[in-house]
């Protein structure tokens, strides 16, 4: 997980210097979006298998683990919400 951190920001790192040419705004969108879809699974990942084993030992847990599943998915309904607002 970390190498690909490390990969994906020095990869990022010389288009944010000062020497380099501007980002486009749709990249940086399509950046700020993939980023928040990354998070977003990243963190249901945990989540959802917290869930399921809830779900198997009490049934009427559905709806909370589902509410819960469902949450960090916000954050990317969110991102592209600005997305659309910025462009």
């Amino acid at each position: 997980m970390y190498e690909f951190a490390i990969a994906l920001f020095s990869s990022i790192a010389p288009l944010l210097q000062s020497t380099a040419p501007a980002i486009p705004a749709t990249s940086a969108a399509a950046l700020a979006v993939g980023l928040a879809a990354f998070g977003a699974g990243y963190a249901e990942r945990g989540i959802g298998a917290a869930a399921v084993g809830a779900v198997a030992e009490d049934d009427e847990m559905f709806g909370r683990g589902l509410i819960l599943t469902v949450l960090p998915e916000t954050l990317v309904i969110l991102a592209l919400v600005v997305v659309f607002l910025t462009l």
